[in-house]
């Protein structure tokens, strides 16, 4: 489809199978959360699908409507140890062919990054514990840009390496508008959190990562 010097990555729900400890992690927040502060819902999984991809104060803010910024902020701190505990106990999981896609990108000349909706030491546990340092580039967190918009955050990483051509591959609509509004290819992947009337606005949908061998003539 298209030649370009980068891939810009999202993390959550496209190389990572965030899928694998979201609901542990939830459940230990709310479980805390009904134990220490008085909350007496439901672990709200399925609102947390349907928003993944948001920056991390509107998920609170959905998962915690009517609550302080003071829970909201300990409610963020303790997911967020959950979630890298169980990414260093190994229960997550990457998506298929990672290592074989991001390979194959590095071998062609691509650089590789990643820019996530994620925090910076929540990347750094799964880049990490999974050895991608070795084909990255750079990581790059949502907390690193003032307007928490995933779009300044693309346009930050093409500013810093003078990155014309390149392509945005992740599985939601922020992905896709910060592809789309920096002049990019947008690339969307058809997997767990994805949102079809979503994908329909990327330049390219893909089911499985080995697809990208094609979308970016590598093969």
């Amino acid at each position: 489809m298209t030649q370009v010097q980068a891939v810009i990555f999202d993390m959550d729900g496209t190389l990572f199978q965030t899928d694998k400890i979201l609901e542990l992690a939830l459940d230990d927040t709310f479980a805390f959360l009904r134990s220490e502060h008085g909350w007496s819902g439901e672990t709200p999984i399925h609102t947390y699908r349907k928003i993944m991809g948001v920056t991390l104060q509107v998920v609170w803010e959905t998962l915690l409507p009517g609550r302080s910024d003071e829970l909201r902020n300990i409610a963020n701190e303790f997911f967020h140890a959950k979630l890298i505990a169980n990414i260093r106990s190994g229960n997550g999981a990457l998506y298929p062919h990672v290592y074989e896609v991001l390979d194959g990108l590095k071998q062609a000349g691509r650089r590789i990054f990643i820019a996530s909706n994620g925090r910076l030491d929540y990347l750094s546990a799964i880049v990490g514990y999974y050895g991608l340092e070795r084909w990255l580039t750079e990581t790059f967190s949502i907390q690193q840009i003032d307007s928490q918009d995933k779009t300044d955050l693309v346009r930050h990483i093409m500013n810093k390496y003078g990155i014309v051509q390149a392509a945005v591959v992740g599985d939601r609509l922020s992905d896709i508008r910060a592809a789309k509004n920096n002049g990019l290819t947008a690339v969307g992947c058809r997997f767990d959190f994805a949102q079809e009337d979503e994908l329909a606005q990327a330049d390219a949908v893909i089911d499985d990562l080995l697809e990208l061998n094609t979308v970016f003539n590598l093969r």
